[in-house]
This record gives structure tokens, sequence and C-alpha cells, in this order.
């Protein structure tokens, strides 16, 4: 109103705060957006583009605590907001079990693997595969194998290269895909003394470190590039492991 009357009547900004009861200083008041704002800008940008599976909570505790910069979470987190940096929650398919069973530790390297498949698509639609090798001990990633098609046959090969500098384990966690279930497996198991335990149908929770080693798989890389060749998914998993 008071801007209002200056511009319509002319008459002069002392005159129009006392008619209307404001004082100059707040109508005289500018905001003013320093840099900060734009430094906060750039860094969430640089943030979320090195690490693209990173959300909120780690930029801004990377933030304070690296780089020790003594920004208030929510003035961080509205700028996140305004950049639309925010990461889609997807939804748990939570099983029901009666009975939860503790997961078991192995004591020892080389004593339980667990091996799993990871599907993806390359820039053209054309799907491929991974295989997923991982050593229930210390979380190792033993080795990803990936191709447009993985047969058993294709499996056996790379688990031979594993036991070649690895040593062969004394058991192996596996699914009930077709590739696991194959007389190819089963008989390779048997020519090296490997006992294959297999999970119940729709109960991934009992083989959950490999499960959990896809989703950083998933996370790192695989689902955050777009691959044009297979030679180029190869050479990507081979560096990252």
């Amino acid at each position: 109103m008071a801007v209002y009357a200056i511009a319509s009547q002319g008459i002069s900004i002392a005159m129009a705060c006392r008619a209307f009861g404001l004082g100059q200083r707040c109508f005289r008041y500018q905001r003013i957006l320093g840099c900060e704002n734009a430094e906060i800008d750039d860094w969430l940008l640089v943030l979320t583009n090195a690490r693209r599976n990173w959300g909120f909570g780690l930029c801004f505790l990377y933030l304070r605590n690296v780089k020790s910069f003594g920004w208030k979470h929510k003035k961080v987190y509205r700028i996140y907001c305004e950049l639309e940096l925010n990461l889609r929650i997807r939804p748990k398919n939570r099983l029901k079990c009666d009975r939860p069973e503790p997961l078991s530790v192995p004591d020892n390297p080389n004593q339980v693997w667990s091996m799993d498949f990871l599907a993806d698509q390359l820039w053209n639609g054309k799907s491929c595969r991974t295989i997923n090798v991982l050593d229930d001990f210390n979380r190792e990633g033993l080795a990803i194998e990936v191709d447009f098609s993985l047969p058993s046959v294709r499996v056996v090969r790379a688990l031979d290269q594993i036991i070649q500098w690895r040593g062969k384990p004394a058991m192996m966690g596996v699914d009930n895909g077709p590739e696991h279930l194959s007389e190819t497996l089963a008989a390779w198991a048997s020519k090296h003394q490997i006992t294959l335990s297999y999970i119940q149908p729709g109960k991934p929770q009992q083989n959950a470190y490999i499960e959990r080693y896809k989703r950083i798989v998933r996370n790192e890389w695989l689902g955050t590039h777009i691959f044009h060749t297979i030679e180029e998914v190869q050479n990507y998993a081979t560096q990252w492991l």
C-alpha cells in the first residue's frame, strides 16, 4: 500500500510510512543474497555429479565434516530441493518371514562364496547380463563376468578362472535360477567337491550378502553410466572391481 501510494499520489516515503504505520527501515529493506547461495549450489552440483548415489544427508555431512562449512542444514536442504537433486525413494517389497534366522558368517576366506546375476541394457536397448561372485567372509568381490548371454558353461569357465588364483570354496550359495540348477554346474561342483547351497524360492534375504553387493554394483557404476558396447561394460567392470 505504501508503494502504491508513493507511485500514484507522488507523496514522500516518510509520509507514506507514517500514514500506514510502517517504519522507513522496513520499507527500504531489500533482501541481499550474497555469494553464499551460489557457493552452496556449486558444491551440491559437484558432489551429486561425482557421487550420483549420494542423497542430501551424505552431501551435508561432507560439507560440514570434511569441508568444515558452517551452513545450517535447513538452508542447504532448501537449495538442494530447489535444484531438484532429490533421489527417488523406491518402496521396499518386504517379505513376511515367520521365523527369521540370523545370517551365518563364515570364519575364514574361501569357506562360502555367493553368486548371482544382474541384468541391464546398452544405450540401444540391447540386454546384457553380469554374473557377480562374492566371498561372504570379507565381502570381497572376486569376479564380474559381463556378456550378452551367460549360460552355465560360461559360468563354470569363470569360476575355474577364479579358482586358479584364489582357490576353491567349500560351499557356494546360489538362488534357484536356471543357470544354477543346470546339470553343468552340478557336475562341476561335484568334480571340485563344492557344496551348492540353494536358498528357498522367494527368500532372497537368505542370500543377503550377494544381494547387497548387487545393489552396490548397480548404484556405483552399472546404473549411473550409459554404455554403447559390451566391451565398455567389461572394461568398466574390471576397473571398478
